[in-house]
């Protein structure tokens, strides 16, 4: 019983690290070097490192929310923030314009956490048995999204609203469901779609439509 005991033990020990957004690092910095030819799961380290690489200012400002949803999301994550390399962490700055929503989508390497800035919002998750948790937010408040679920967030207030974003992953990876379905390169057969949705085939093609 005691050596069943142990062995359990010491396989939460090895499958723990696996359970983390990013593989653990290796070494004290890793800054990513975005113009290397070298291709690789993540990115290879800069030679040269100054302390700017470690910063970045670009959350300051909520970002232009003037398209279709109503929404912008500003990332800082190895993208644009090469300084997070092998660190396990990122942030964005998501901006809302009133009715405005950053639609359903996943982000299959990380769960995310967000802090409201300023504004009213509706958020929710929807589990793989399909039920939805949803909450009104507001200034001060705090929201989890567990990693790889289907998720989302509509402002309910007047005016404009904004939240910042926190990830364990150095780059969360997005999947929103309707571009993923409807604006896909190649494009997903129209009658494939039809038989999900149980529409017809010139409604998925209307749908495509507004998406291109």
């Amino acid at each position: 019983m005691v050596m069943l005991q142990l062995s359990a033990i010491v396989l939460l020990a090895l499958i723990a690290p696996s359970l983390a957004g990013d593989a653990d690092m290796l070494q004290d910095v890793c800054v990513a070097d975005l113009a290397s030819p070298i291709k690789l799961n993540g990115f290879p380290c800069k030679a040269d490192i100054t302390a700017d690489d470690f910063f970045f200012a670009g959350l300051k400002r909520a970002g232009n929310t003037n398209n279709a949803a109503g929404s912008n999301v500003t990332a800082a994550n190895v993208q644009s923030f090469p300084g997070v390399n092998t660190l396990g962490v990122s942030m964005a700055r998501i901006a809302y314009a009133p009715g405005g929503q950053n639609p359903p989508h996943t982000h299959p390497r990380a769960t995310e956490i967000i802090f409201v800035l300023e504004g009213v919002l509706e958020v929710g998750f929807i589990t793989t048995a399909n039920k939805l948790f949803t909450k009104t937010v507001t200034v001060g408040d705090v929201f989890v999204f567990p990693r790889g679920l289907v998720h989302f967030q509509q402002n309910r207030g007047r005016g404009p609203a904004s939240v910042i974003a926190g990830f364990n992953s150095q780059l969360q990876g997005t999947q929103v469901i309707a571009n993923t379905l409807f604006a896909a390169a190649p494009p997903v057969s129209s009658d494939v779609l039809a038989k999900a949705f149980r529409i017809d085939n010139s409604q998925v093609d209307a749908i495509k439509a507004k998406f291109m």
